[in-house]
């Protein structure tokens, strides 16, 4: 197979490695253009094409830091009239929805809880996950910690500090982004919008939603079932036994 060259590589590598830090205009364009790719994935084919592993990583910038979505070997197509389909859990974990590592039904509302976490760490230039854990930690993860400060109206103090020294940094349009960016990764997927919903804020067609101060977390208990586990209740802390099939083992 023959793929188009990208010259500046992922934008994982702009964000987290050694290639230069991206300016926030460059931010604001990569946002878009993925946001554009899961239109045209979730609604404008002639099937819905569930992507499964959207992260930072698999985001690849051409000479012209054009965002191309890449790496399509978790995907998976689906009706665009049937909801969340049984696929068997794969993925990063740090990008995953609750209700995937959950059910291991991954579903749209699945993949656009990838793209909030993403959205995140593009405004923030901070990992979801802990690369010393090497898993997600509830209480400490990207998505908790600005949902946090979200709550105390602080949320524009997380923004990665190399944007604040930019002649085209703004500050609304960055709080724009994380509040969206939550919005998006809301722990109940019938709360988070769709792509389209999320592109008409991002082009300031739609006012910024109210999310709750205080982020809702689903709660989960083992089923009966040998094959995964089920939600029980909503709220307090988060806690989820993953059973020895949906890990691989």
């Amino acid at each position: 197979m023959v793929y188009e060259f990208m010259p500046n590589g992922s934008l994982d590598a702009h964000l987290f490695g050694k290639k230069p830090r991206l300016a926030w205009g460059v931010r604001c364009k990569v946002t878009l253009g993925i946001a554009s790719a899961l239109l045209y994935l979730h609604e404008e084919w002639e099937q819905c094409v569930v992507h499964r592993d959207i992260k930072a990583s698999n985001v690849m910038l051409d000479s012209n830091f054009n965002a191309k979505l890449g790496d399509f070997g978790l995907a998976r197509l689906m009706d665009h009239e049937l909801g969340p389909q049984t696929t068997g859990l794969a993925g990063t974990f740090g990008y995953m929805a609750p209700e995937y590592i959950s059910t291991g039904r991954a579903s749209k509302e699945s993949d656009v809880y990838s793209f909030g976490v993403v959205m995140l760490e593009i405004v923030t230039g901070r990992k979801s996950v802990d690369p010393r854990q090497g898993r997600v930690e509830p209480e400490t993860s990207l998505v908790e910690r600005v949902w946090d400060l979200y709550g105390k109206g602080e949320v524009i103090t997380v923004v990665d500090e190399k944007l604040r020294i930019n002649d085209g940094f703004d500050e609304k349009q960055a709080e724009c982004l994380m509040v969206v960016g939550l919005w998006r990764a809301h722990p109940d997927r019938n709360s988070r919008p769709s792509i389209k919903q999320a592109i008409q804020v991002l082009n300031l067609e739609a006012p910024l939603p109210r999310l709750p101060i205080k982020m809702p977390v689903a709660t989960y208990r083992v089923s009966s079932s040998s094959t995964g586990t089920s939600v029980v209740s909503s709220g307090g802390a988060a806690t989820a036994t993953f059973s020895s099939a949906q890990l691989g083992r």
